[in-house]
């Protein structure tokens, strides 16, 4: 991890995407095939891609018990449910000012980079047979527009093109993720693991708002104020769970830019849990420092995202239709809709609603829910989960026009997501209760 550390202070380009070696020009020939219709060739190397109906993914390592990387002690074979040699993980995030890159009430993506457990070294590259050059494209393939239009606002560079960034994310650290390997899946289907990766990075950002948690704690971007970096790490380490990496630029290093959150993981990448490690010794900042504001940027929009609703006092949504077909899941709290469920079966109180399909099964009433992610299930946590990591989707019934697990409508959340924060739901447990209905599309 240092050494990511040091490479983005005393690299001029901070992790500058460089163009894909000229190796891929015959990359075409040793890709599997994808029963096509179309072929896409952007940047160059071509990725056979299939039909504009989204394609669905095979399933992810199925992980029984499985181990925190980094934390066993006799070596593990099986590297689809343990992630080596990189165990360690950085969600790495920017703030750009010169020139401004995003929203101006929002950190952006730098990306998701696997360590080794020695928290100093790491692999680079390490697959050039899926170092692929379309990724725009292969999201797309999958059903993922929505989670191409979020990384379009938030995974952005600020000196090549949001695609070179992206293919250079992947080609650099996804390939290095030993859980994404394609014969860690069932029935995989070409280019899915970019999916995943993409995905799970995007996921953790969001988990994450930076700019949020600092603006909670009273730090906010300022020409003039400045702020020490004790403050600035406690407030970040309060809401994340442990400390972070905290690097600065310019003049004497006094102009902070970026955090770096650390994780170990139990699992896969795909479906794993994410657990957070101190990385604060890697901060390479004075201990006073300016957070800058982005002259000139926008906030985020609000425009087509859902806000709270008022409703009559005397009766709670039941939703816009069965549970059938395509539509959107909503939530219910305090007597108005807030939000809805999106595609990895999290709630997020301001951001567009995913889509699902609601397939009858079971009995006469019941029925499963899919996203694009994959199918959805309660875990064995209790928690409400989508993604390819789901072995057997729940089949859930409806009660007074509410999604119903064993019969019972409410549902739990630890708080009301804001901003771009994604909380997880649970069946039991949690001091916020919710309801979820159906509104067709």
């Amino acid at each position: 991890m240092l050494d990511h550390v040091q490479n983005a202070v005393t690299s001029a380009a901070r992790d500058a995407v460089p163009r894909v070696s000229s190796a891929f020009d015959d990359m075409a020939s040793s890709l599997p095939s994808l029963r096509t219709i179309s072929k896409l060739a952007l940047g160059g190397a071509q990725v056979l891609l299939g039909s504009s109906e989204p394609v669905r993914a095979g399933s992810a390592p199925a992980c029984s018990s499985p181990q925190l990387s980094c934390h066993n002690s006799s070596v593990v074979e099986n590297l689809c449910c343990f992630n080596y040699p990189g165990g360690q993980f950085l969600l790495t995030s920017f703030w750009d000012t010169n020139p401004v890159v995003g929203p101006a009430d929002s950190w952006t993506i730098h990306g998701l980079w696997p360590d080794h457990c020695d928290g100093h070294s790491y692999d680079s590259n390490c697959d050039h047979t899926r170092a692929y050059r379309n990724i725009t494209a292969i999201l797309n393939h999958f059903g993922e527009a929505e989670l191409v239009s979020y990384m379009s606002t938030y995974w952005k560079s600020n000196s090549e093109s949001d695609e070179s960034f992206w293919e250079h994310e992947w080609s650099k650290h996804g390939t290095c993720v030993s859980t994404l390997k394609p014969t860690c899946y069932d029935d995989y289907q070409s280019t899915q693991e970019v999916r995943d990766f993409f995905n799970r990075s995007v996921s953790l950002f969001k988990e994450r708002p930076t700019y949020e948690w600092l603006a909670a704690a009273g730090i906010t971007p300022s020409s003039s104020k400045t702020y020490s970096l004790s403050t600035i790490q406690s407030a970040l380490k309060a809401a994340h769970g442990e400390g972070v990496a905290l690097l600065c630029e310019g003049s004497g290093r006094k102009t902070f830019y970026q955090v770096y959150y650390g994780f170990e993981v139990r699992g896969s990448l795909q479906a794993g849990q994410f657990v957070p490690i101190d990385v604060s010794g890697s901060s390479n900042c004075p201990s006073t420092v300016r957070y800058v504001p982005k002259s000139g940027a926008s906030p985020t929009t609000t425009t087509g995202r859902y806000t709270r609703t008022a409703t009559s006092t005397t009766a709670l949504p039941t939703g816009t239709g069965a549970f059938e077909g395509k539509g959107y899941l909503e939530v219910v709290y305090e007597g108005g809709i807030d939000g809805c469920i999106i595609s990895g079966g999290t709630w997020y109180a301001s951001g567009t609603c995913a889509t699902f399909s609601a397939m009858a099964s079971g009995s006469e009433n019941g029925f499963t829910l899919r996203s694009s992610r994959g199918d959805c299930a309660i875990t064995m946590d209790s928690e409400l989960m989508c993604g390819s990591g789901i072995n057997e989707p729940t089949v859930f019934t409806a009660v007074d026009g509410k999604l119903a697990f064993d019969g019972i409508t409410t549902f739990y959340a630890s708080q009301v997501p804001k901003g771009t924060t994604k909380v997880s739901v649970w069946t039991d447990g949690g001091s916020v209760e919710l309801g979820i209905v159906w509104k067709s599309r």
